[in-house]
């Protein structure tokens, strides 16, 4: 049985917050002692529905008065590979640190509708301002089903948003030639603006093959840069640092010297945008040795080992990926592409494990109320997803490249990563490296 206490009933915790510690702190250390549950459902309800209330009330108080305990006690370990640059809200924004940020509004799956709700979201968050490109018709349409009409007005009288009419747009299932037929598509009017200086960066949940395309042939690559690479933030042991890799999609067949490029590009993206002061590049291999791997990582392996403006920790197995011992890992785009897929599955896989493994009955209703909240957080932050997109380094300007599947939340996340690359002086270190490549 559960502690005596006149504080120990579930009724007496309205009583009062100063309550509600003492009894939480005495119900988490029963509940951790005890393997037989029931009695503590059978002492606080009648019925095996009362219980699951009861326990959904005591999560829910835990949450809220007792922070710390459910910290220490029922909080797992959670991967969140955006911490660093998501932070915390925005109380208030000052208008003169708002940047132009061009938005493909037609590309994803979800577009225009989803692409739209997340961009009002993220000009209430962000210091942002926004070009929206798309269809005009077919995003007022969809600002009206989802009741946003308000909201885009009041964006656009505040100055905050501009909506930038386009032609046709290109299919998520459209060859990447399309964007030399459909010149005025939603994705190259939003590189056109990026190029003219109209806009600091552009974003788009898009075909990520036409994306690439029309960000080659609107901003052009760096020079030194044969192969623009896609990188991708992935969560480590340190919730606080994730891990780039690039490629993970634009380059299946890859020579050495293009994973050196791709190694200068994510050192300075690590340094300026994570904040990392000297990252620690890893080349993907199946060994730590020198002497491991294909031709290809073993003559890219000589070519970062060599490499002066960069700190090469060397070769990185598979299971160190996510160890947090590096902070970039470079390798081709089909493997790097195999890796990324492989990852956006395991936050679903974990929480159908962890679901089956919960007991059954009256139990497994106590355990899923304490715990469900946390394992649905933890999908979250496994799954790539959610985390807004990935960027497109080796192009003369900033570009995202957001998942097919994006949604408001997702885009959000993909524009605080737009912003944080065009607030931290990307561009200019990268002119820095085409002077030295020249």
């Amino acid at each position: 049985m559960p502690p005596k206490g006149p504080e120990n009933s579930p009724a007496d915790w309205s009583r009062g917050k100063n309550s509600r510690p003492r009894a939480i702190r005495r119900l988490v250390i029963w509940y951790r002692r005890n393997a037989a549950v029931t009695t503590l459902v059978d002492s606080a309800t009648s019925s095996a529905t009362a219980a699951g209330n009861v326990a959904g009330n005591v999560a829910e108080t835990m949450v809220s008065g007792a922070g710390t305990v459910a910290s220490s006690v029922l909080q797992p370990l959670v991967f969140d590979p955006l911490r660093r640059l998501q932070g915390g809200s925005i109380d208030s924004i000052d208008e003169r640190d708002r940047l132009w940020v061009a938005v493909d509004g037609m590309g994803g799956d979800h577009a225009p509708g989803s692409i739209l709700d997340g961009c009002l979201q993220a000009i209430e968050r962000l210091p942002l301002k926004i070009k929206f490109i798309g269809e005009r018709d077919r995003v007022l349409a969809a600002a009206e089903t989802l009741q946003l009409r308000d909201q885009l007005q009041t964006a656009i009288d505040n100055g905050h948003l501009e909506l930038v009419a386009s032609g046709p747009s290109i299919g998520m299932n459209e060859e990447a030639t399309a964007v030399r037929r459909k010149r005025d598509a939603s994705i190259n009017v939003a590189m056109d603006l990026v190029k003219k200086g109209q806009a600091l960066a552009s974003y788009s949940a898009g075909n990520s093959g036409a994306v690439m395309a029309s960000a080659i042939f609107r901003l052009g690559r760096l020079k030194g840069i044969d192969r623009p690479a896609i990188g991708a933030l992935f969560p480590t042991k340190d919730p606080g640092q994730p891990v780039l890799v690039l490629d993970v999609g634009a380059n299946m067949d890859c020579k050495p010297a293009y994973l050196h490029q791709f190694a200068l590009l994510g050192n300075i993206y690590s340094r300026d945008v994570l904040q990392v002061r000297r990252p620690r590049i890893g080349l993907l291999n199946i060994g730590e040795e020198e002497c491991k791997g294909n031709d290809l990582a073993l003559r890219s392996f000589e070519l970062l080992r060599d490499e002066k403006r960069l700190h090469f920790a060397g070769n990185c197995e598979g299971r160190d990926v996510l160890s947090g011992e590096f902070d970039v890992v470079v390798c081709d785009g089909f493997t790097g592409n195999v890796l990324l897929k492989f990852l956006e599955s395991v936050g679903s896989v974990l929480l159908g494990v962890l679901r089956a493994e919960l007991p059954r009955g009256r139990r497994g209703k106590v355990g899923s109320a304490f715990l469900r909240s946390n394992l649905k957080r933890i999908k979250k932050r496994l799954d790539h997803a959610e985390h807004g997109g990935a960027l497109l380094l080796g192009v003369n300007g900033i570009c995202v490249i957001g998942h097919g599947s994006s949604k408001s939340l997702s885009v959000v996340s993909a524009l605080r990563l737009a912003h944080s690359a065009a607030s931290h002086g990307v561009m200019d270190d990268l002119a820095e490296l085409q002077s030295c490549c020249g």
